[in-house]
């Protein structure tokens, strides 16, 4: 019999996946008896998949594109952000049930505020995309005290309903149409533009750009990438080009969202400055301007 919990992340085409590598400083760093594993599963097999996994003794599964709203519905019991969201990124055997949760959001605001120094209390944000991703981290930006939050998607349609879905927490709303179909090509100005704009689309996946509105960059701009990869993803070298002040992948991100999970799963939250250091996420440079 095999004493060591298991675990995995489980997605479609993740052989570049991080985070067994992660999870297994993690472990180490809290010396914590489990193995992590990576489950690469195309859509058709993925309840399957998992209720298999979970069946033999798995503890808990992370979970990544393009599975998200499959675990929400696959989940028994949800917490109230993986609720909201629509969308589960973390798995958990609790008393014979499958439990969901979501800790994107929270690992994209601790990633901004505690590693990058972003402030986000007053902040005017671009989010591109108005997918799983997308729904995981509105909550939680807006609880942040974001001074507006305005969603851009190649449907409009989907950006004004998901924008619709969360007005009750914030000022969220959807770009206007007329400026959703502008690819690539933005005006820098000094007193225009936002101060963060999140790519939460799969373009990055594909090596393309996603569709931006003009005079979306100004000179404090923070642009980051949710993807993550080796060199810069288009969308981060583009937005350096565009004049944007800073311009991050999410490799952070990865990194705080996994210790959530972590610590849902094992009841030890990690410190996650060493692996951060170890993978070569970044250094954070001096704080950016406040917003305003």
């Amino acid at each position: 019999m095999n004493s060591i919990d298991r675990y995995a992340v489980i997605g479609s085409n993740i052989g570049h996946s991080r985070s067994p590598q992660i999870h297994a400083m993690f472990a180490k760093a809290t010396r914590q008896a489990m193995e992590y594993g990576l489950l690469d599963v195309p859509p058709p097999a993925f309840s399957t998949v998992v209720r298999n996994f979970f069946r033999d003794g798995g503890r808990g599964l992370n979970v990544t594109v393009p599975h998200k709203a499959a675990a929400h519905r696959l989940a028994d019991t949800l917490t109230p952000r993986a609720n909201r969201a629509g969308a589960v990124n973390t798995l958990a055997a609790v008393d014979g049930k499958l439990h969901g949760d979501n800790t994107d959001g929270a690992g994209l605001v601790r990633d901004l505020t505690v590693n990058l120094g972003c402030r986000l209390e007053g902040a005017r944000v671009l989010l591109l995309g108005a997918g799983g991703a997308a729904r995981g981290i509105i909550s939680p930006l807006l609880e942040a005290g974001v001074s507006a939050l305005v969603i851009n998607n190649r449907h409009p349609a989907r950006a004004r309903q998901l924008a619709k879905e969360f007005s009750d927490l914030g000022p969220v709303t959807a770009a206007p149409a007329t400026t959703a179909a502008i690819r690539g090509r933005t005006a820098v100005s000094d007193d225009a533009g936002y101060e963060l704009i999140i790519n939460a689309t799969s373009a990055s996946l594909h090596g393309e750009l996603p569709q931006i509105p003009n005079h979306a960059v100004g000179t404090q701009t923070f642009a980051y990438d949710l993807a993550y990869g080796e060199r810069d993803t288009v969308f981060v070298h583009w937005a350096r080009g565009a004049g944007a002040a800073r311009a991050v992948m999410g490799l952070g991100m990865l990194v705080e969202q996994a210790a959530e999970s972590f610590f849902i799963w094992r009841g030890v939250r990690p410190d996650t400055a060493h692996v951060l250091e170890a993978l070569g996420a970044r250094t954070p440079p001096p704080p950016l301007s406040s917003p305003g």
